[in-house]
């Protein structure tokens, strides 16, 4: 709730955009970023001005050629964009921030268990892999991702609509696998059901798939134990709006868009603690 105390904590008018990162903000992600390399030209970009545009285009969803003057030019953020997207760098400081934020709250560093589920969104003329979801009736593609039980971001994959849940959740599951070895319990829905999906997470290793479903005598909205921290996650993501489409011609910048708009609430968070 909005309190004297809490209301200070989310206030950014003193930024020159809302989405500009604070002094304390800026410490803790300044040390998880790539240090310059010793060779080739100094670095003449501020790293901090090349995160603060990133998340600028995150928030407001604008396009590259819109991006103020304010800012590096936009060939330079888009270059350092693509590198961080390619090397793993968005998704270790991701890791990071996630064990961070975790350690603040007094929970041990890795979670034991996640909620995952999937969400649907329709993509753009920039083509790029996409197929048609019947359930949801959308053309485009669909975000699987997996959450600790806070509703932080642990994993994510982005993949053709028309992959039904069950046969998506394998890859995000063995992608997460070796950073969080202790996540073992998967609270999932309904559309998770089955032994196709049990015997395919069988091969990863020991996992346990807890099915939460909606009581058939049910009517109306009902609060689902564990379901609803997923879909609280989705609508923290969406506040961006980078990801109210699917913009990206490649999934590897769709998920990257994910990543970004994670690091910044985990950033937030962190510093809240």
């Amino acid at each position: 709730m909005w309190t004297e105390i809490t209301r200070p904590q989310y206030d950014r008018s003193t930024l020159r955009y809302a989405s500009d990162m604070t002094d304390d903000e800026w410490a803790v992600i300044a040390r998880l970023l790539p240090a310059r390399k010793k060779l080739g030209r100094p670095r003449t970009a501020v790293p901090r001005e090349i995160v603060n545009a990133i998340f600028y285009i995150s928030r407001t969803g604008c396009q590259w050629r819109m991006l103020p003057r304010e800012f590096p030019p936009r060939s330079t953020v888009q270059r350092y964009f693509y590198i961080w997207r390619s090397d793993g760098t968005l998704k270790a400081i991701n890791h990071l921030l996630l064990m961070t934020a975790r350690e603040a709250e007094g929970r041990d560093a890795s979670p034991s268990a996640g909620v995952i589920d999937s969400q649907s969104v329709k993509s753009t003329e920039s083509g790029g892999p996409r197929g048609f979801d019947a359930g949801r009736k959308i053309n485009g593609r669909k975000r699987h991702i997996i959450t600790d039980t806070g509703g932080l971001l642990v994993g994510a994959m982005v993949h053709e609509a028309d992959i039904q849940d069950r046969d998506g959740a394998p890859a995000l599951l063995a992608s997460i696998r070796s950073a969080f070895p202790w996540l073992r319990h998967v609270f999932a829905n309904g559309g998770y059901a089955g032994p196709k999906l049990r015997a395919a997470i069988a091969k990863l290793g020991k996992w346990t798939l807890e099915i939460v479903k909606r009581s058939d005598a049910a009517k109306g909205f009902v609060l689902l134990p564990r379901r609803w921290v997923v879909e609280r996650t989705f609508a923290w993501l969406g506040r961006n709006r980078r990801l109210a489409k699917d913009f990206e011609a490649c999934i590897e910048s769709a998920e990257a868009w994910i990543m970004i708009a994670s690091i910044q609430i985990l950033i937030r968070r962190i510093v809240r603690t």
